[in-house]
């Protein structure tokens, strides 16, 4: 044989230190002798999970026939280590299941839902068969702040439930009757202003600004009302109509209705010399409540009586009557997002608040509130609305209508909450009660935005006085 042809091809640095001296049958051995040390670089590969497609790589199910018996069990302990014991059941016989599909992935990695990984995550995920989890959280209830922002001492204030007190103009200047006078209090500006002092025989008994928020109205202890100008702090005039106390007062465009503890109603119009056009009879006790619709075509009254009576411009009589309360009906409110439909609460004895349809006279609902209900107040920016309460737990409620669920229960009143106003722009509400303070809470949300009322300078957690 050519000595060459036996001769293995090596490197040339290796190949003076080899020598073959066995037959061509088999290599020779070795010798020991030292050799150049070579250093071999290369590249090392670590794949990334989270972009690499490892479930296109199918991975039989099939057991080796050389395998199959006592390996099975260490199979399946190991798939439990390594994925967790969220594997294929196993089957009578003790052998590990096969898939739905029998080209489905024994094996796969659970995809991450939050987020794509990359532009083809919605491809691997399809092709992975992992069922993504379509149940969504529920929308956590609006946070509505438990302390009201901004308080006002208000002495004087009294603890009447049949009287209205407190009204909020839509030029952002509340009213405040206290003891015989009127104050004005600016909420831009924290300027406040005496309106008017009745004098030692007589005494403020309702409040109410004109829609356009330029002229106050004001109920009197001796059954007049009077009209003042509130830019320039001047009485316009005064109208008669009933014997005794004037206790709740209602403006339409341009009607003011007010109610008495002689238990009529009497309608004015400022534009005519009279002091009245029209007197309604209806109830049989005061009259405590008094709301226009907003199309100003209806007028809803509560009273002493129990009743919740409903009446036109075309007639005389009531054209609906609801008798369902047990108390006196002074919490009144037509909602501005739904046409013909009426709330009411009642007083002590009854403490529900109940919906009407006024169009067909139906009672719509009725809920337990658990305390006398004073006031109610419809948020003009979305379906809710808010209650106050007298005995025995002097708390405000926010609800959402239809459901009535309630929203949030505030607290801070150590009196009955008797009166409420609502600003201009739908999201803060006033409350005054027997413990002569006036409360101010961010309860509504605007229609634009979520975030709370802007602060308008005197609006700190201060406390002050309204005189």
């Amino acid at each position: 044989m050519d000595p060459k042809k036996s001769r293995l091809n090596l490197p040339a640095g290796l190949e003076s230190s080899l020598r073959l001296d066995l037959p061509p049958s088999h290599f020779p051995a070795i010798k020991n002798s030292p050799s150049p040390k070579k250093v071999i670089y290369s590249d090392r590969f670590i794949p990334c999970r989270s972009s690499s497609r490892l479930q296109t790589f199918t991975l039989s199910d099939k057991s080796s026939p050389a395998k199959e018996g006592g390996n099975d069990l260490y199979l399946r302990l190991l798939r439990a280590e390594l994925f967790g014991t969220e594997t294929l059941p196993l089957s009578p016989s003790g052998e590990q299941g096969s898939p739905a599909s029998p080209n489905k992935n024994m094996f796969r990695f659970k995809m991450d839902h939050s987020s794509p990984s990359s532009p083809l995550s919605s491809v691997i995920a399809g092709d992975a068969d992992v069922v993504p989890d379509s149940s969504t959280p529920p929308k956590p209830p609006r946070k509505v702040p438990k302390t009201p922002h901004k308080v006002l001492d208000a002495p004087s204030l009294q603890d009447d439930f049949y009287l209205n007190l407190v009204d909020w103009s839509s030029q952002n200047v509340l009213a405040v009757g206290l003891g015989t006078c009127v104050y004005l209090w600016n909420a831009s500006s924290s300027k406040v202003t005496k309106l008017c002092d009745l004098g030692d025989r007589d005494g403020v008994c309702a409040v109410q600004w004109t829609r356009e928020g330029s002229y106050l109205a004001i109920g009197t202890s001796l059954g007049d009302i009077q009209i003042w100008d509130g830019a320039r702090c001047k009485k316009i005039r005064t109208m008669g109509g009933h014997q005794i106390r004037t206790g709740v007062l209602a403006w339409s465009t341009s009607i003011l209705a007010s109610g008495s503890r002689d238990k009529h109603i009497v309608q004015h119009d400022i534009r005519t010399s009279n002091d009245y056009i029209s007197k309604l009879s209806g109830h049989r006790s005061e009259v405590c409540g008094l709301k226009w619709s907003d199309d100003d075509r209806e007028l809803a009254s509560g009273g002493n009586d129990n009743q919740l009576l409903v009446w036109n411009q075309r007639s005389s009589h009531p054209v609906l009557k609801f008798t369902e309360h047990t108390a006196a009906v002074k919490a009144i409110a037509w909602s501005p997002h739904q046409e013909g439909l009426l709330a009411s609460g009642g007083g002590t004895a009854d403490r529900c608040i109940r919906f009407w349809n006024t169009t067909n006279s139906n009672m719509l609902k009725c809920v337990d509130t658990g305390s006398q209900v004073c006031n109610l107040a419809w948020s003009k920016n979305a379906n809710e609305l808010v209650s106050t309460h007298g005995y025995s737990q002097n708390q405000i409620m926010l609800w959402k209508y239809p459901s009535m669920g309630k929203i949030a229960t505030l607290t801070g009143h150590s009196m009955r909450v008797l009166y409420l106003a609502t600003s201009p722009d739908g999201q803060t509400i006033v409350t005054g009660a027997g413990d002569e303070t006036l409360r101010f809470w961010n309860v509504f949300a605007s229609v634009k935005s979520k975030t709370p009322v802007r602060d308008f300078g005197a609006w700190s957690m201060g406390r002050s006085h309204i005189r």
